[in-house]
């Protein structure tokens, strides 16, 4: 009896063990001849297949820094959230749609039509309705979908409309959560801006053009340093005072994808697209000065001393990218061809985009662990294939 106790508990921990072991073996062996491509082409090849993979299966995302013990995480449902991985399909479908319209290739398509149909019913709706703000960038990322007729899939854009319309808070601006009404994040200027104003668009909808424009006004003069134009990680709607790190990177990621989308997906004729337009150029000259020398940006950009953030420069050189195509402001080709360098560099052989912040915790408890994330994936493509 005390001989078959000892060998289950022997086999408990061995499993527990292994599965911490196989993690560390499968990052030590992908980082093997990391970052050795013989030519663009080579790497938007590869590119292009892992996030055809990851679209399809998209890797998880852990909610936790916790690198020993896994198995428990994942045993007490501590491991994984659908909310963060709805950002990471979403930039996934971002990246594959520009990719498909640039070169038609029928397995993206055939990646995507999958995704589509695991995702939607065929009475347009989310089989699994998203709850949470994270989740609006998916519905932004199938508007932007070249296999998409918007119509269709007017009864799943309306669900995340009604969604964002539950989460304004009494100053008419959209929370982060239900339960944080008290603050508003920057992450949520990137999740929901874009939406808002191309479904608006597309479906007439003017009080989502106006919450949309509301939401990055708000930010803008709430959630940045000014006047250095650096935002904030989250500000308190009573006070206006900013709250948690200034400078994080992914966090000026977010408000670069919501400010640059919002403004292209906005009418010429709007009487609000100048003014957008001149907060893009305020955020290129101000993420220009703290690029650094191998072109990447750190997590925190303003300390020499923080980590290089793959997330933060793959979003950073997608807005520059648009920024140039526009010719909105000063030519950031150099920076745009660093940035690119080194986010070459710090691809996996198979194609993964590595040494990405993780998730963020809590407000100023932000993740030290580097890896894959399927979210840089996605606009690592959408920026190369842009400037291809």
């Amino acid at each position: 009896m005390w001989f078959s106790l000892f060998i289950s508990l022997l086999l408990v921990v061995l499993l527990f063990v292994g599965v911490d072991a196989w993690i560390h073996f499968n990052t030590w062996q992908s980082r093997i001849k990391i970052g050795r491509y013989a030519s663009n082409e080579d790497w938007y090849f590869q590119l292009k297949k892992c996030s055809r993979r990851w679209l399809v299966k998209t890797p998880v995302i852990k909610l936790t820094d916790n690198s020993r013990l896994v198995l428990w995480d994942m045993l007490r449902g501590n491991y994984k959230r659908d909310a963060i991985q709805h950002w990471q399909e979403a930039s996934l479908l971002l990246g594959l749609s520009q990719s498909y319209r640039y070169d038609n290739d029928p397995k993206t398509r055939e990646a995507i039509e999958k995704f589509i149909s695991n995702k939607i019913s065929e009475q347009g709706t989310f089989y699994s309705p998203i709850k949470e703000s994270d989740g609006v960038i998916l519905g932004y990322a199938l508007l932007q979908c070249p296999l998409v007729k918007p119509e269709k899939l007017r009864p799943a854009f309306d669900q995340l409309w009604e969604l964002i319309q539950s989460l304004v808070g009494p100053d008419g601006t959209v929370s982060y959560k239900s339960h944080t009404h008290d603050f508003r994040f920057v992450d949520t200027v990137g999740f929901i801006c874009p939406f808002l104003i191309d479904y608006g668009q597309k479906f007439h909808v003017q009080a989502a053009i106006d919450l949309g424009i509301r939401q990055l006004a708000a930010y803008t003069q709430f959630g940045l340093k000014h006047p250095e134009f650096i935002p904030c990680h989250t500000y308190l709607t009573d006070s206006k005072m900013p709250v948690g790190l200034v400078g994080w990177g992914r966090g000026l990621g977010w408000y670069a994808i919501g400010l640059i989308d919002s403004y292209e997906a906005l009418d010429a004729s709007h009487p609000e697209k100048q003014l957008l337009g001149e907060w893009v150029k305020q955020f290129a000259e101000m993420a220009i000065q703290f690029q650094r020398k191998n072109g990447s940006w750190g997590w925190i950009v303003m300390h020499p001393g923080a980590r290089s953030d793959s997330s933060t420069t793959a979003t950073l050189v997608w807005f520059l990218t648009r920024v140039n195509h526009l010719a909105m402001a000063g030519d950031y080709t150099n920076a745009i061809q660093r940035a690119m360098g080194y986010l070459q560099s710090v691809t996996q052989r198979n194609g993964a985009v590595d040494f990405s912040q993780g998730d963020t915790k809590a407000v100023g408890v932000h993740s030290q662990e580097f890896s894959i994330l399927p979210f840089t994936q996605g606009f690592v493509l959408r920026t190369l294939v842009n400037e291809m």
